[in-house]
């Protein structure tokens, strides 16, 4: 089993903006006063694009697929939510909290992969859940030691605990529990996402400790990152504001590792973080400002990994 892939699926947005029905618990979304709907879809449209050329340049395969005017779907540049990929050909789909948001979902998706040589056995539904209001947002939700068979998620409106637990029973994952929060007016709230407050590399992993407020789950996480062997880099809530949680570690030419993330999110790190992230592989960032500020999600979120056998 690899952590990391070369490639990866992008979904280029057509009517990017800021998606009013995930805004009622994603506290990183802004409103950007003065810009036509229009204006913020040409920004985004030119931060996506920047971002995808700078990721083959290094020679990480990205499959880009153009959304679609079919429906009203201002969140797609996020795929990771909806759908991921496994190196025994299985597909997860999963169930999303916002109704806008489960219209993201595209067969043309695997039909593509499969086009590109990609091998698909068997898709694994967990989306019926929806009618329940119950949800899982992909590895937005879960995020994926698959060297250790371990998944990671923290519990909230968008990540149900016994979906979570029937996931890692039909995956073969071990799970590890907790809650993460951030302060919003005062108040201490569930962070989205977990992929918001922490990213998992193959020899560390980034992470926002102060977000698991519990003192035993932040103890439980520690150890099974260490166990694993992976050094922890930790970040503060002020670096999470700037999405340093939300990073990817990918493989590009020469099976080199990059761990990539936004410009906000590099420019947020104190040198002695990025020395110890440049121990185990190089940084690529990109400027994500449009799509980080209207979408409330970066680099990570933008990136579906794609680790399906070649048929």
């Amino acid at each position: 089993m690899q952590q990391t892939t070369n490639t990866i699926v992008m979904i280029r947005p057509v009517n990017f903006r800021m998606n009013e029905q995930t805004a009622v618990n994603n506290y990183y979304q802004k409103v950007l006063d003065g810009l036509l709907p229009e204006t913020v879809n040409a920004k985004a449209q030119q931060e996506f694009d920047a971002y995808v050329d700078k990721l083959r340049a290094v020679g990480i395969t990205v499959v880009v697929i153009e959304d679609t005017n079919e429906h009203d779907t201002p969140d797609s540049i996020f795929p990771n939510n909806w759908i991921s990929f496994h190196e025994n050909g299985n597909v997860g789909l999963y169930p999303m909290y916002a109704e806008n948001r489960r219209l993201e979902r595209r067969e043309d998706v695997l039909f593509k992969l499969e086009e590109e040589g990609f091998q698909i056995n068997q898709i694994v539904d967990y989306t019926s859940a929806e009618e329940e209001g119950v949800f899982l947002e992909g590895t937005g939700s879960l995020l994926l030691d698959r060297e250790n068979r371990k998944a990671y998620c923290a519990l909230s409106p968008r990540a149900d605990e016994d979906l979570f637990i029937e996931f890692c029973e039909d995956f073969e994952y071990t799970p590890v529990i907790f809650t993460a929060n951030q302060t919003v007016d005062g108040k201490r709230k569930a962070i989205y996402h977990t992929n918001v407050m922490m990213c998992l590399a193959e020899t560390f992993a980034v992470i926002c400790l102060d977000t698991i407020d519990d003192k035993k789950e932040r103890k439980h996480v520690v150890e099974n990152l260490k166990q694993d062997g992976k050094e922890v880099i930790t970040i503060s809530e002020a670096q999470v504001n700037n999405f340093a949680g939300n990073m990817l570690q990918v493989r590009g030419k020469d099976d080199k590792r990059y761990l990539i993330m936004s410009q906000a999110a590099y420019d947020s790190l104190r040198p002695a973080q990025i020395e110890l992230i440049e121990k185990h592989c190089d940084i690529l960032s990109s400027s994500l400002d449009t799509i980080e500020a209207c979408g409330g999600g970066s680099a990570r979120c933008m990136m579906a990994e794609v680790f399906l056998p070649k048929a």
